[in-house]
């Protein structure tokens, strides 16, 4: 199977946005996210964060299929809870999300996804990359077995987590009644 990865167009997202929100349902209900997301919900994510000024969608299509895809903007267009541990946003982009369908991963689309993203950043005149990842108990009982965590994917890309950078997103669980605070581990990098 061939798979290109390429930044969206504006004119194409619109159209994409089912298939987005739908594959990020899928994504990330699997752990460690445990994600019960909405597909409305997901669209209308999708379609503010695209809009931001700078930001890029990059998308991985298997033909015509979309079958991952990552995020990225301006860390002055982020949600309150990510600025709160950035007080000098200047200088920074914000890398939200990045999913693949588990068929795909090991192909090198993860490191294509982040050349993508830092090329956008490096190019709106950015110096620091960051993202951040759910911070799940080892001991979790959803947990599986063979889970193997993305950190060493991430320190061979250059970043490292910034100790005492954390922040907590809410949302529900597909094993809890409701939203619950989850805390989230900021890494970066220099650019």
């Amino acid at each position: 199977m061939t798979v290109t990865v390429r930044p969206l167009l504006a004119d194409e997202i619109e159209a994409a946005l089912p298939d987005l929100g739908r594959l990020r349902i899928a994504v990330f209900r699997e752990w460690p996210y445990l994600y019960e997301g909405s597909e409305a919900y997901e669209r209308d994510y999708v379609r503010a964060y695209a809009q931001a000024a700078d930001a890029v969608l990059v998308a991985a299509f298997d033909g015509e299929r979309i079958v991952g895809a990552a995020t990225a903007s301006p860390m002055a267009a982020q949600e309150a809870e990510v600025l709160a541990c950035f007080p000098s946003p200047a200088g920074h982009f914000y890398f939200g999300e990045s999913v693949l369908l588990p068929e795909y991963r090991g192909r090198g689309i993860g490191h294509a996804f982040f050349d993508h993203r830092e090329a956008q950043a490096r190019a709106c005149g950015a110096t620091v990359a960051a993202f951040c990842g759910v911070v799940r108990p080892a001991d979790h009982p959803l947990r599986p077995g063979d889970f193997r965590p993305l950190d060493s994917f991430w320190r061979g890309r250059g970043y490292a987590p910034v100790a005492g950078l954390v922040t907590a997103f809410e949302w529900k669980d597909i094993d809890q009644p409701g939203e619950t605070a989850h805390p989230m581990q900021f890494w970066t990098r220099t650019l």
